[in-house]
This record gives C-alpha cells, structure tokens and sequence, in this order.
C-alpha cells in the first residue's frame, strides 16, 4: 500500500496552510469550532441567566430518553469545540499528503472521513459523560447547575487527573498527539474508510491524553465558559506548544495540590 508520508520530509507550515484542501480545513477547523461555541455559549448564558431558553430542558424531573439525548448531544459538541482546534496539525498535514497523492476532489472527502473518525471518539466519550452526570445527578452529587456538591469528591477528581498526567500512558498518548507527521508514516491507511480510521486511531490517542483533564468540567461546572475555555486552550498549549510533557509534569502537580488543598479544606 503507497503510503506518501514515507521518504517525505514534514511539510513546511507555508505548504500546510496552502497545499491542502482550503474549503474542508475552514469548514473543520473554523466554522464546526464557531458553531459549537457558539451554541455552548448560547446555552451557558441561559443557563446562569433566566433558564427561559436554550437550557430550559435542562430543569426537567422526568430524564426520559429524549431528554438524556439532549445531554449527551450538549456533551458531544462540546467536545468537538473543545478538541477539533487541537487536531489542526493532524488534519492540515493529512491535507498535504492527500493533495501530494493527486487526488483532487476526493482529498476533501478523505479530511472529512478523518475528522469524522476523530470526532466519533469523543462522541462515544460524551456517552461515558452523560452517564456519569445522570448517576452523579441521581445521588445529589451533581446538582442542577451541573457542579459538584461535594468538596471530597471535586478533591478527587483534581487528585487524578493530577495523578493521570503523570502516567507513562499520559506521555505515550501526548507523544502521539505531538507528532502528526510520526502518527501519518505508522497508521497511513488509503480511501475514506482508511481516513475514518486513522480518525479513530488518532481520537484514541487523543481521549487518552486528555481523559482526565475533562473530569474537571465537573469540578468547575459543566457549562461554566471560563472552565470550558481554559481547559480548550490548555489542551491546545499541551498538544501543539512546545514543552509537551514538560507541561503535563507542571499541570499534574498543580492539580494534586489542588486537590490536597481542598481535602484540607
């Protein structure tokens, strides 16, 4: 199987900003990003102002099925906000590689079928989140405004994500998301089906990196913006900035004593 990352050298930041597919990088990389954020906001601004609007569903006592999609529908473009703007290089750069390939056209629909698979990782972890929020929700744990109501377990939460950063599979998944150019050369797979997957593979790693970083929207609130911003950019510094797993040391200590302090409290 031809793979054009092999024998290549990485593609200059000039050639990733022009050599690939224009149309799709500005649809995945700006405007899926603008709306996202633009309904996390809508809803977050409702919901710490009247509650008469985009987050009224929010304040039901009867969670049937429709409304349990809604959460996990809030969950899933929220994540996609939050993490599409730290896969640019990835996706500017499997760009590249589709254009070198020639195959005109079809390089869009590949870089859709790659951020597709991305996206459907996180996805499936807005599931594991919506789950978690309606048990934490049933044990009065998590109250309606979507925060902790207890100060041990938002204690417990900062303690491992703290922890987490500091694993070796923290720095294995981090390593990853670092180096699209290593990520291409290794999972290069051709056709659309092979971009999803590679978009799955590299989701993967990417959930497995910042897993527990998002255990914090329930320390600082699920829909409060200053919480949601932060934590984007710092995954963005982490993944694309250059200290990597310097950063992640840095942060996971930060965290433990965090978390440490709250329990003394």
């Amino acid at each position: 199987m031809h793979n054009p990352i092999v024998d290549e050298q990485p593609p200059t930041r000039l050639e990733l900003a022009l050599g690939s597919d224009r149309a799709s990088l500005v649809i995945l990389l700006i405007l899926l990003p603008v709306v996202c954020w633009s309904w996390i906001i809508v809803m977050a601004r409702d919901m710490y102002g009247p509650m008469t609007g985009a987050s009224v569903w929010m304040m039901t006592l009867q969670w049937d099925a429709r409304h349990v999609l809604l959460l996990w529908a809030m969950w899933a473009v929220m994540m996609a906000g939050m993490m599409l703007p730290s896969a640019a290089p990835m996706l500017l750069m499997y760009g590249v590689a589709a254009r070198r390939q020639g195959l005109g056209a079809a390089a869009a629909h590949q870089i859709y079928a790659l951020a597709a698979g991305y996206v459907a990782v996180w996805a499936l972890f807005s599931v594991a989140a919506t789950a978690a929020q309606r048990i934490l929700s049933a044990l009065l744990i998590v109250s309606p405004m979507m925060t902790l109501t207890s100060h041990p377990i938002g204690a417990a939460l900062l303690l491992v994500a703290g922890v987490y950063q500091l694993t070796p599979l923290k720095r294995i998944c981090l390593q990853k998301c670092q180096s699209p150019f290593s990520f291409l050369m290794h999972h290069w797979r051709a056709g659309v089906a092979g971009a999803f997957g590679m978009g799955i593979d590299h989701g993967a790693y990417c959930l497995g990196c910042c897993w527990a970083l998002m255990l914090l929207l329930f320390v600082g609130g699920v829909m409060n913006l200053a919480v949601i911003a932060a934590l984007t950019a710092f995954v963005a510094f982490e993944k694309i900035g250059p200290f990597g797993v310097y950063s992640a040391r840095v942060s996971g200590g930060l965290l433990i004593a965090t978390g440490i302090w709250m329990l003394l409290l």
